[in-house]
């Protein structure tokens, strides 16, 4: 029996080789995520071992906002601290240190950075055990107005020593570049800017208090044992501080990165890595069932001469096995292939750490299984099938296979559709849980579409199969035909294309409609006429004095400023707006409720309605906030308004934050023009202005909301190329289903080329017949992506609190549809033009 599998293998090798791509792809996008992930992380690792590398000893105070996960500030410590962990025996150099941030501006006047990496500022660290930086250039500032930068930063703004630029902390400040430093043997941090002023300087930009520092690095005197050294420093310093050694602050380090960024970066491509593998199952399904109904008489045949269902299931799972081994294998050669292209487009755009990929034997073992397993669990029920083969079978002279959907199937299937549907229709009523009962509901549809797949194939198939069959004539009526007459094959063929589609479609219906609810928002609720935005990630912002240098122009009437702050409110992280709203009455629409926002002053807050009725509040209510580290204030809450999408559920003013913060800074100006001016005229004066604090060009109305969605577009634009890989796999399984149905159909096609059919009509019956195939699976998957949009959209509304209308962008998803048509063509090709060179007789004479 063994014999006859390695037999059987060998004569069918090319169609096994070709149900192997789609494992080849699927195993491939997972080996590139895991080992991308691992090689990142490894990164990150290593450089925050060689920050920390002559640090014995970190002390810093333990209080701080946000969560485990996310902390947004940590609080500062009394320099004088210094002097009394000087006095600890085994500690050799203390080094203040000031973190915050700053963007760099090139020599092209265009800032540096901010788009996702941070950019790091602080004070340069005179002892070179404890600074992770080396002067490679120049000298350490000196003077409030020198810095050091980082040699990546120095060659992109094409800055050296001696040059002078401006540095938006986010108040611009002239500065001379006197040192460029490097990390180690990188030119930088991986993708970060870094600039580097005086002790003094960085308190007083950063911290706002000269006896205040954000930690004390602490070197120890040679044979010195960090946790000792930690144990007796954590004995003398006061109450609400902490003591790390060197590897823990390292490993702080990478729990916070770990949380903000890899844990993100990985889980989003492990998403999408689970997408194309639940792609390749479905296409090996198919694959392995055709092959299956192709050969059922030589499985019957197998059984009449003697061999059990146990050896015929075993033949198949062992062919299945093979399969999966050698292309999980080929699919781990093109993981690393693909991790190699992805570490070094990630570093041509600016976001890699500069590390070549790390090759993890046990991600790669991981990869492999996984492609191995995949292959195993597709090909099971056609194992079972084959199994189940009747002995008698081998006398009827044609294979049976069964067309239809059944009957328990079909009612598993429609069952299923209905709890699910209810299941997405409720979600928003579920509260907190709304988001979790749509995702169920979502994922069961997505399972009920596919069990119903063989039920509706027919009827769709055959409806978008009559403009072909009015349009091709005779060769347009068979490909028809063809298409409709086995409903399980054409569903199961088209169940991987509906899938990768319908992920396609979900996120176009959400881009469009994040982007038609930024538009009406911004037409709902801004009555102003421009707006100047930061246009970066950085949390530099803008300067706290753009606003009112623009409004002091004669061209304009109000310039308000806002900006994010951070704090906790009644034991909950808040991320709160601080603005004058008392000044927005006629620029923006907050949709007051109860209360008066021209009460609000730097001792009170509104906030939303939705979050007023959570918290029991009401106007007149104190209510207790942190706004940073160890500072409390109590606010009275003077308004409760609806309208939350432009400046969130929390308005504070900006004098009280201003006591809070050392970096006050705004991320939008709110611009009226005055009276008689025009637009034009407006913009360019406040332009004018923009420029001379390096800031963004004011945008009207229309331009901002364009930018907005422009970053949402970005975003679609990485998930689109992400799941490329899955359709293409999708795209692959049509392209074997039709290779194998033509081989199935050797001896008809041969009779039809006998009977008067030429090469290009037998060529034109086959890619038709693709095209249909693939435009039924592109036109469920579509229907599909719009129906879970709508279901996933209402319950994040709920969720989130923030209305987001379906929004339903016909004119890309037509373009879907049509691009489904092209590869239904491109997928038949070559096997429509292998079938158009069959010989008629040997076709005929075919068994």
């Amino acid at each position: 029996m063994l014999h006859t599998t390695f037999a059987n293998l060998r004569s069918h090798l090319r169609r096994l080789l070709s149900t192997g791509l789609a494992v080849v792809l699927g195993v491939g996008f997972l080996a590139a995520t895991l080992l991308i992930g691992s090689s990142v992380r490894g990164a990150f690792d290593q450089s925050f071992d060689e920050w920390t590398d002559g640090v014995a000893v970190a002390v810093r105070s333990d209080s701080r906002i946000g969560s485990d996960e996310v902390v947004a500030q940590i609080g500062t410590l009394d320099l004088a601290l210094a002097e009394q962990v000087a006095t600890v025996d085994g500690v050799g150099v203390i080094a203040p240190s000031v973190e915050g941030s700053a963007r760099i501006i090139g020599a092209d006047g265009e800032a540096l950075g901010g788009d996702g990496p941070p950019t790091l500022a602080g004070n340069w660290v005179e002892d070179d055990g404890l600074n992770p930086y080396d002067l490679a250039e120049g000298r350490a500032p000196a003077a409030p107005d020198e810095v050091v930068i980082d040699r990546r930063s120095a060659d992109l703004g094409e800055l050296s020593v001696g040059d002078t630029t401006t540095v938006l902390t986010p108040r611009p400040v002239e500065v001379t570049i006197v040192g460029i430093g490097t990390y180690g043997d990188r030119d930088s941090f991986g993708p970060t800017t870094f600039t580097a002023f005086t002790t003094e300087q960085a308190q007083d930009l950063f911290v706002g208090d000269r006896e205040q520092v954000h930690q004390l690095l602490v070197a120890a005197t040679p044979d010195v044992d960090p946790d000792a050294l930690a144990a007796e420093v954590t004995a003398l310093v006061p109450d609400g501080t902490e003591v790390l050694t060197g590897d823990e602050l390292a490993a702080d380090l990478m729990a916070m990165i770990e949380s903000d960024f890899i844990g993100f970066f990985e889980t989003m491509l492990l998403a999408f890595a689970a997408i194309a593998l639940l792609v390749a199952t479905f296409s090996i399904h198919n694959t392995f069932s055709i092959l299956v109904a192709q050969r059922v008489r030589e499985s019957a045949l197998l059984r009449a001469i003697g061999a059990s269902r146990g050896q015929v299931l075993g033949a198949v799972t062992i062919e299945a096995l093979l399969v999966g081994a050698v292309a999980s294998g080929l699919g781990v050669a093109v993981g690393v292939g693909l991790g190699h292209l992805a570490l070094w487009a990630m570093d041509g755009a600016g976001f890699g750490m500069g590390t070549g990929l790390v090759l993890s034997p046990g991600r790669v073992a991981v990869a492999f299984a996984v492609g191995v397993l995949v292959t195993l669990v597709a090909s099971l029920a056609p194992s079972v099938q084959a199994s189940r083969v009747a002995p008698l079978a081998a006398i009827r002279d044609t294979a049976v296979e069964r067309t239809r959907a059944s009957r328990p199937r079909t009612a598993v299937g429609l069952g299923l559709l209905g709890l699910s549907a209810v299941a997405l229709v409720s979600a928003p009523s579920a509260g907190d849980g709304a988001i979790a009962r749509a995702g169920l509901g979502a994922a069961g549809v997505l399972v009920a579409v596919v069990m119903l797949g063989p039920v509706v194939a027919r009827p769709v198939a055959s409806a978008l199969g009559l403009p072909v069959a009015l349009v091709r004539g005779q060769s347009g009526v068979l490909a028809r035909r063809n298409a409709v007459r086995n409903p399980r094959r054409t569903a199961g063929t088209a169940s991987a294309l509906t899938l990768g589609v319908a992920v396609v479609a979900l996120f176009t219906v959400f881009a469009s409609s994040i982007t038609a609810a930024i538009d009406d928002t911004v037409a709902r609720q801004f009555g102003g006429d421009l707006v100047v935005a930061s246009d970066d990630f950085s949390s530099a912002g803008l300067s706290g004095d753009l606003a009112p240098a623009i409004e002091e122009l004669p061209e304009v009437a109000r310039a308000v400023g806002g900006g994010n702050a951070v704090m906790e409110i009644d034991g909950d992280t808040e991320y709160a707006t601080a603005i004058d709203v008392a000044r927005l009455d006629g620029l923006l629409d907050m949709g007051v409720a109860e209360g008066s926002l021209a009460d609000l002053g730097p001792d009170d807050l509104a906030v939303s309605s939705d979050m007023a009725e959570d918290h029991g509040w009401e106007v007149g209510d104190v209510v207790t906030a942190i706004p940073s580290p160890g500072a409390t204030e109590q606010l009275r809450i003077v308004a409760l308004y609806e309208n939350t999408d432009l400046l969130g559920p929390v308005l504070v003013h900006p004098e009280m934050w201003a006591r809070h913060t050392a970096q006050p800074a705004d991320v939008a100006i709110l611009v009226e023009a005055a009276p008689g001016v025009g637009l034009d005229e407006a913009r360019a004066a406040i332009a004018a202005v923009t420029e001379r604090f390096d800031a963004p060009a004011p945008q009207d109305r229309d331009e901002y909301v364009d930018a907005v969605a422009g970053e949402v577009e970005a975003i679609l634009g990485i998930v689109y190329g992400l799941l490329v890989v899955a359709v293409l796999i999708a795209l692959m399984g049509i392209a074997n289903t039709v290779s194998l149905s033509v081989h199935e159909r050797t001896r008809e096609l041969g009779l039809l080329r006998a009977v008067g059919q030429t090469r290009r009509q037998l060529r034109s019956m086959v890619r038709w017949e693709s095209v249909i195939v693939a435009v039924f699976g592109t036109a469920v998957g579509v229907l599909l992506g719009v129906v879970l949009g709508w279901g996933l959209l209402r319950a994040i509304s709920e969720a989130e609190g923030i209305a987001t209308p379906l929004a339903v962008p016909v004119g890309q998803l037509a373009v879907i549809v049509g691009i489904g048509a092209v590869a239904g063509i491109l997928a038949a090709w070559r096997p429509a033009r292998r079938a158009s060179r069959l010989d008629v007789l040997a076709a005929i004479a075919t068994d």
